[in-house]
C-alpha cells in the first residue's frame, strides 16, 4: 500500500508548483489553470484545459499492510 508523502504538482503554463499540505487544501497555481486538493490524504487535481496542464511531482512511501 502507497502512503501519501507529498502532493504536489507543477503548472507546465506557468510553472508554479504547488502542494497541498492539509486535507480540504485546495491551492491553485498563479495563472489559475490548475490546482491541487487533499494534502496527505487524496489526490485531487483540477485544471482549466487538460490533464496535460501540469506535471505530477507526488512522493509516496510503500508501507506494509499488517
Amino acid at each position: 500500500m502507497k502512503k501519501i508523502i507529498k502532493n504536489s504538482i507543477k503548472c507546465n503554463l506557468c510553472g508554479d508548483i504547488i502542494v497541498s499540505k492539509h486535507t480540504h487544501d485546495k491551492v491553485t497555481c498563479k495563472c489559475g489553470a490548475c490546482s491541487v486538493d487533499g494534502g496527505n490524504s487524496y489526490l485531487k487535481r483540477g485544471y482549466a484545459n487538460s490533464d496535460t496542464d501540469f506535471t505530477e511531482l507526488s512522493e509516496y512511501m510503500e508501507i506494509e499492510e499488517n
